[in-house]
């Protein structure tokens, strides 16, 4: 159980100017900060399990057109680095490979001798080696050669070719941006992350829900009285900002960039991990206000209240984006 560290009161006079004068910055800063890219080839903490993570920084450095955050990013869209996922349409493992394509692009990964599509030993490598081998196929197509490579595993290379770049269709165009969207969640933060513009939003309606009950599997509704669990209050605070976010703490975690603790901005989403180097063993989530605190719904038997965030099983934070929200797989 988390500690009761302050009471409901800090929710009136000073606590609420000092929230109300934090939600102003937000708007302040977000006008103040250059858009930067990601760059770099890191991981960001605990982003991908610690059974995968030395495979992915591996194999994610195989070709220049693939870094370990994209290779992160695919395996997380397509399975949720479940190695036992199985699709309707067939595709098995970590990689979701459908047996076909597995039976000409599978390698033996760990030199055991044998290609096993369950073993993410064998998984991971594969779904790097075909990668690259994609990059290869296109290499003298024109524009961004990650792009085109994403856009090889969707539409085939031939169309890739055939239309000099990323086709004009659909489907391809939001793959690849919903896996370079991703991947800007897996990847360790090289540069300032941009605030967002919604956060102000959201910090306003978890300051109304200041003083309300907890619900274990409260996401608010009339029926539950208007009660929240901790990720059914972020994901509500940041519903009434326009942004969708998945219903687990797990899963909000790649709902965008992570900024470190000491680039931590109002409206950033704080976790808490039972295993800091795993993001799918969190199991707390709330909203940073600044000075070291956030609001949150913290247990049953308790009311969402402001708390510190500085605790041993402090685990990282994500900087919601809009467009990262909408890249999450649903079935994750």
């Amino acid at each position: 159980m988390r500690r009761v560290w302050v009471a409901v009161g800090l929710a009136a006079g000073a606590g609420l100017s000092f929230v109300l004068l934090l939600v102003v910055g937000v708007y302040v800063i977000a006008g103040n900060v250059d858009g930067a890219g990601q760059g770099g080839v890191g991981l960001a903490k605990g982003a991908v399990p610690t059974a995968y993570k030395t495979l992915v920084q591996k194999w994610g450095n195989l070709c220049p057109a693939l870094n370990p955050a994209l290779l992160a990013a695919q395996l997380y869209q397509e399975s949720g680095f479940n190695p036992s996922a199985k699709s309707p349409a067939k595709a098995e493992g970590i990689a979701q490979f459908i047996p076909g394509t597995w039976a000409t692009h599978g390698i033996d990964g760990d030199g055991d001798g044998d290609r096993d599509v369950w073993d993410p030993n064998d998984a991971i490598p594969s779904a790097a080696t075909y990668d690259c081998q994609l990059a290869s196929y296109v290499k003298d197509v024109p524009g961004n050669r990650t792009a085109n490579m994403l856009a090889s595993y969707n539409a085939g290379a031939y169309a890739v070719i055939k239309y000099q770049g990323v086709p004009p269709y659909a489907e391809t165009r939001n793959y690849v941006k919903t896996i370079t969207t991703l991947a800007e969640s897996f990847a360790a933060p090289t540069t300032r992350v941009d605030p967002s513009r919604q956060a102000a939003t959201a910090i306003t309606y978890a300051q109304s829900k200041l003083g309300t009950p907890y619900l274990w599997g409260g996401t608010g509704t009339a029926d539950q009285g208007g009660r929240f669990d901790c990720s059914g209050l972020t994901q509500a605070s940041y519903e009434s900002a326009g942004i969708t976010l998945p219903r687990v703490a797990n899963d909000q975690y790649n709902a965008g960039p992570h900024p470190s603790r000491d680039q931590l901005l109002p409206g950033d989403l704080v976790f808490f991990s039972n295993d800091l180097n795993n993001s799918r063993a969190i199991h707390h989530v709330g909203i940073y206000v600044g000075g070291g605190y956030m609001i949150d719904a913290p247990r049953t038997g308790a009311v969402i209240r402001f708390d510190p965030i500085d605790s041993p099983d402090y685990f990282g934070a994500t900087r919601v984006t809009e467009d990262g929200a909408k890249a999450l797989p649903t079935s994750v």
